[in-house]
């Protein structure tokens, strides 16, 4: 798909991702009281911005986890990898198959939070480690804030993966994957709105926006 058609489909995912942005303020709200899960994301998100304004930023292991998501998204779309590549330094892979997903995954899955939660799940499958919930949301808030901050440092220089796909574009799916990412998570470590209520408040925002441009005009 040339640029030029991806920069329209970028326009046309900003309302989209603006509704997104609106929902997830209401979903955060509905949970305002719960501490139990607020609390210790917050304090492992915090803890991880005072590591990495603090000491030297691991860059090697978010290599890694870059380089990899690209791998793991492509083997969904029935692709294979031909070469890898991960230093401090920066990383390559060849993949026999790549699309727009693939290009853009590591900017907007969060591998390492999806490792912690599959560990989790079957830690409590085996041992039942519901007494240790709080360690749960405390590991979530830290490795989401690691996948946030270096996602936010890397993108300080260029990126190959953005400029083939188009900055507008790459903005809007980006965006786009991360909320959708706490949408459809945040109703899973907490009860007060479900996972198909907080999709049905995404839809509604966007209804919402659209109204809003459509009455511009």
């Amino acid at each position: 798909m040339p640029k030029w058609a991806k920069f329209f489909i970028g326009l046309l995912l900003l309302p989209v991702c603006a509704g997104a942005v609106m929902a997830l303020v209401k979903v955060v709200h509905a949970f305002g009281g719960f501490t139990a899960t607020w609390v210790p994301l917050l304090a492992g998100a915090t803890g991880w911005v005072v590591v990495f304004l603090a000491l030297p930023k691991p860059m090697w292991l978010y290599v890694v986890g870059h380089e990899f998501t690209h791998v793991l998204w492509s083997w969904l779309f029935g692709g294979s990898v031909k070469r890898f590549k991960a230093t401090s330094a920066g990383g390559q892979v060849v993949l026999t198959k790549s699309n727009f997903l693939v290009a853009l995954a590591p900017y907007f899955f969060p591998l390492y939070v999806v490792l912690v939660v599959l560990v989790f799940g079957l830690g409590h499958m085996i041992w039942d480690w519901s007494r240790y919930t709080v360690w749960l949301h405390l590991l979530l808030g830290a490795a989401y804030g690691f996948h946030v901050t270096l996602t936010w440092e890397v993108l300080q220089t260029r990126q190959s993966d953005i400029t083939s796909q188009g900055r507008l574009f790459s903005f809007a799916v980006i965006l786009l994957g991360n909320v959708l990412v706490l949408l459809v998570g945040l109703p899973l470590l907490a009860p007060g709105v479900g996972v198909m209520r907080s999709l049905g408040l995404w839809l509604q925002c966007t209804g919402d926006v659209l109204r809003w441009i459509g009455g511009r005009f």
